[in-house]
């Protein structure tokens, strides 16, 4: 192992945030500003941290190196531990919430910050998980995403997205010129849907009924309302309507990065007008050192689409592939601003589309 394989601990540090929050809180800090301080730290720190650490374009020297760090277990178990880590930590937010002396102002403060960190300790780890082989991986990956609610990513995701990324019938690639709120709103409502509508022709090419155990969204659907019965039999309604609305803002968060990752980007069609092959080429990339080691390299998303099953730890850095001007937690708080997103990208994404032959879509 590498020493800078090490930067993949960050990842906790992110986890530990709401509990240094609680413990500013008890030390005398306001707790209605204190509330406020993971979401500072996310999307304030971090961004200006990726400008001094600088970007890692390493990759493996050859593929032997490759498969040495493929093979070394101690990377998948980083994320198997984030799975527990979460849900504790979930446990340990709602709980705070309906016992601390909170105003309005710090209640949206705590819950943006749990649906922040449930966007990168439940989905962003989940999204690894779901893509490897074998039974444990991707059954830690549909329980973190049931947690926050959005479990039907598991099905759409890898059948719609991988499948369709960078043309007009994919809802998570964002068009040129295209605001990030109708976007996340549309992806927020065609996606679980689009994931029932796959399983339901899954089950119909196997000629099983869509209303049965077989069908992989019932069975997420049931353990979320266990969990909603949890949460409303431990911590009341107050607790429940938070463990909703979380799940709202960590899915929310998900789809802000799908909206980074494949902005204005588009396949061409052939003569037959079948599309290109997916590459590197129709994903942006990043590679901020901080944020790809907090993000199990998720910013090397150009390589992640190319070959969907490499581990986090050998995704490859494309030169070539279209870069973005910062890492996704400073992409995050831009896309947020659509006139100053559309000022830094739009050029960036025309002037990509005609180097690669590409039609910019308006």
């Amino acid at each position: 192992m590498r020493v800078r394989d090490l930067g993949y601990l960050a990842v906790f540090l992110t986890a530990a945030l709401p509990l240094e929050a609680w413990w500013l809180m008890r030390g005398g800090v306001a707790p209605d500003l204190a509330a406020w301080m993971p979401l500072a730290v996310i999307y304030g720190l971090v961004p200006l941290l990726d400008v001094l650490l600088g970007r890692d374009r390493s990759n493996p020297v050859d593929e032997a190196q490759a498969q040495r760090l493929d093979a070394q277990r101690w990377f998948r178990v980083l994320t198997w531990l984030c799975v527990p880590i979460w849900l504790a930590l979930l446990v340990f937010c709602m709980k705070q919430i309906t016992t601390l002396p909170l105003g309005p102002i710090g209640q949206l403060g705590w819950l943006l910050s749990t649906g922040t960190i449930g966007g990168v300790l439940a989905i962003n780890v989940a999204h690894e998980l779901i893509h490897k082989a074998g039974r444990l991986e991707p059954l830690l990956g549909g329980i973190a995403l049931t947690s926050v609610g959005y479990f039907g990513f598991k099905i759409e995701h890898l059948r719609g997205h991988h499948v369709r990324v960078a043309t007009p019938e994919d809802v998570s690639s964002a068009r040129l010129g295209e605001s990030v709120y109708p976007f996340v709103l549309r992806a927020l409502i065609h996606n679980p849907r689009a994931a029932w509508r796959l399983e339901v022709e899954r089950l119909q090419r196997r000629g099983l009924p869509p209303l049965s155990w077989h069908n992989e969204m019932l069975r997420w659907s049931l353990l979320w309302l266990l969990m909603l019965a949890a949460a409303t039999l431990w911590t009341g309604w107050a607790g429940a309507l938070f463990f909703i609305a979380q799940g709202i803002i960590a899915s929310a968060t998900l789809e802000v990065i799908n909206y980074v990752e494949h902005y204005g980007l588009r396949r061409v069609r052939d003569a037959q007008g079948r599309y290109e092959r997916v590459t590197h080429l129709h994903s942006w990339n990043a590679s901020q050192r901080l944020t790809n080691w907090l993000l199990f390299q998720l910013q090397r998303h150009s390589d992640h689409h190319a070959h969907a099953r490499r581990r986090y730890q050998v995704l490859r850095h494309h030169a070539d592939s279209p870069q973005l001007p910062t890492g996704y937690a400073g992409m995050f708080v831009l896309a947020l601003v659509p006139p100053l997103w559309r000022r830094v990208m739009d050029h960036r994404v025309r002037d990509f589309n005609a180097r690669s032959a590409m039609p910019a879509q308006a």
